[in-house]
């Protein structure tokens, strides 16, 4: 079998190995046989190409590991996403809403809702915020007219 060959099934290997690490380590040592690939091709001694291999993964461990991680992990900014994501947006009042239940609609989504305060009811077409969410209701306060 020819030497390049077995270089890019060991890229291949470590690729697919990074898949299930997600660490960066095993994809900068597939870019290394991929280096090894480059002089395999290029009819280079095995020799060459085990230097190859070690200089162009120490390279990439050195060079572009710490920047993959830090674009990673710094890119994006987070982002409330599901229960997290209604919390302090306004609703509109579809049923009268008090301590012990009622119905609001949030876009497209309608809710069951309680007011944050036993003593507090919302009219319907009433403008309330969402506080917190327990289980699938929504607990909500006055919108205080903030957005």
């Amino acid at each position: 079998m020819d030497p390049w060959l077995l270089w890019l099934i060991a890229s291949g290997l470590f690729a697919a190995g990074e898949l299930a690490s997600g660490d960066l380590f095993l994809l900068m040592l597939a870019g290394g046989a991929a280096g090894g690939v480059a002089v395999a091709l290029l009819g280079g001694p095995v020799v060459l190409q085990l230097v190859a291999f070690v200089v162009v993964s120490a390279l990439l461990l050195a060079l572009v590991r710490p920047l993959a991680k830090r674009h990673l992990t710094e890119g994006t900014p987070d982002q409330p996403d599901g229960v997290a994501a209604v919390i302090g947006r306004t609703a509109q009042v579809t049923q009268a809403v008090d301590g012990r239940g009622g119905r609001i609609r949030l876009g497209a989504d309608e809710w069951t809702a309680r007011s944050q305060y036993g003593a507090e009811r919302f009219p319907v077409g009433a403008t309330v915020r969402i506080l917190q969410v327990d289980g699938a209701t929504a607990v909500v306060g006055d919108a205080l007219e903030l957005e």
